[in-house]
């Protein structure tokens, strides 16, 4: 599969396209998401479209890669490395948990668990753009707080992960089951407090 990132970046109709296949993407699904609409969304012809992303998974990893810079961007603004460790996981956590349970992320989930199989590129290139580099992202905050002796971790990867798997707990299940359509904020806010309690408790350096 080419590379979105080095193949699509032109044309001044780039962007309607992205934002209009968002829409569209994010209402309807991948699989319901048809490329007519996409383009009528997007105010361009679908020749256009195509001249961009001739393939709907290429347009769609587009999105995915940009959304979770977006994310990534967001989790790391203002002085989060400054942050007391409670306070900078906390933040971590909410970014995290808000983006797994937002609607263009389940599609993401969905798109990568139906296709892995036939198109095992898709979901490489779904690893390196979202899990990966958030782990990577995390990992960068860990190394802050354990080098002003906020947190003792060992094996850093390990440790990004556990993160991001108590970031989801049940909330993130059924959403991707479709047994529930939008968590209520106090799950939300559960999930995030648990998720640095439990991990401050296995790793704070207070202990």
């Amino acid at each position: 599969m080419p590379d979105t990132t080095e193949t699509t970046r032109k044309g001044r109709k780039y962007n309607d396209v992205l934002i209009g296949a968002q829409v569209v993407f994010m209402r309807d699904g991948f699989d319901g998401a048809s490329v007519d609409e996409i383009a009528r969304e997007s105010g361009v012809s679908k020749a256009t479209l195509y001249s961009y992303f001739p393939d709907k998974r290429m347009l769609f990893l587009e999105i995915v890669r940009l959304q979770c810079l977006s994310q990534a961007d967001a989790a790391f603004c203002g002085n989060i490395l400054e942050a007391p460790a409670r306070e900078a996981l906390t933040r971590a956590a909410e970014i995290i948990t808000r983006f797994l349970v937002s609607p263009l992320a389940l599609s993401m989930h969905n798109l990568i668990h139906g296709e892995a199989r036939r198109f095992p590129e898709l979901a490489q290139k779904f690893y390196k753009m979202g899990p990966e580099m958030g782990k990577m992202r995390l990992i960068e905050l860990f190394e802050v707080l354990l080098e002003r002796g906020e947190l003792q971790i060992d094996d850093m990867d390990f440790a990004a992960e556990q993160f991001t798997a108590l970031c989801k707990t049940d909330v993130w299940m059924r959403c991707c089951l479709q047994m529930e359509d939008s968590p209520s904020e106090a799950s939300i806010q559960k999930v995030i407090t648990g998720a640095v309690d439990m991990f401050l408790a296995r790793y704070s350096s207070e202990h």
